[in-house]
């Protein structure tokens, strides 16, 4: 089974310039020649900046890096040198996702040409003490559904998590793996919604979703429903990724 994994990242703005030339002169290439017998696409995104309200759904600003995997290599040295250590650890929301979106709700008809695309990407968990069944059910029965009939966003779809333990490949110098606390794992859903403009996601949240059946398990019945920045966490993308790392980024060794 293809799988895709997902990293997004989270950083202090004056980190920026250090971690860009890392990413570009360290990283991808490390990945590009560790990794790609096994990858078919190595593609990152930089998310655009957001409104202040938007801040508040646990918004990651920096790079979102997707991968597409013919299969999983082994971890650990395998014949290859550590990851070269960044500038600075981000946070990390990480997680591997069906390769395809499980649900595709509704817009899939629309041509390219038709609309502008702005994307809500989001990764969520249920709470504690939420079976994922009964978080599951609520999501599909009735939360997708209500949004389908309200026409704002115009496009969502939905990947479930791949649960299996499934650690990212890699080796870090000892002593210099990421510090406890930074990355996220354990993610139920990678989802997407699609408005047109930061004017039409602020008009979802005003008019559309104080029509919409919180979950009963909410400790809040301010959508989404869920804590930002533990439960959820979000960046805003544009439809062209900024970087395909296969074939841009080529590595020394």
């Amino acid at each position: 089974m293809m799988l895709k994994s997902v990293v997004m990242h989270d950083i202090a703005i004056s980190d920026v310039a250090a971690m860009e030339r890392w990413y570009w002169r360290d990283h991808a290439p490390e990945i590009n020649r560790r990794f790609g017998p096994w990858l078919v696409r190595h593609e990152s995104f930089l998310p655009v900046d957001v409104p202040r309200e938007a801040r508040m759904h646990g918004y990651y600003n920096w790079r979102v890096t997707e991968g597409y995997w013919r299969e999983m290599p082994l971890s650990g040295p395998r014949g290859n040198l550590a990851f070269t250590r960044p500038p600075v650890w981000p946070r990390v929301a990480t997680g591997f996702f069906h390769a395809q979106p499980t649900e595709d709700f509704f817009g899939g008809h629309l041509q390219p040409r038709e609309r502008q695309v702005l994307r809500w990407y989001c990764l969520h968990r249920y709470p504690p003490g939420v079976a994922g069944l009964e978080g599951e059910r609520w999501f599909l029965d009735t939360h997708a559904p209500e949004i389908a009939r309200a026409g704002n966003p115009y496009r969502m779809f939905s990947t479930r998590a791949y649960k299996e333990p499934l650690p990212l490949p890699g080796e870090w110098p000892p002593g210099a793996a990421p510090p406890p606390g930074s990355v996220l794992h354990d993610w139920d859903r990678l989802t997407e919604l699609w408005f047109e403009s930061f004017d039409q996601w602020a008009a979802f949240l005003r008019d559309v979703t104080p029509e919409l059946t919180p979950p009963p398990w909410a400790r809040s019945a301010r959508y989404p429903y869920l804590e930002g920045g533990s439960e959820l966490v979000s960046s805003f993308l544009l439809e062209r990724p900024t970087d395909e790392f296969l074939r841009d980024a080529r590595g020394y060794l």
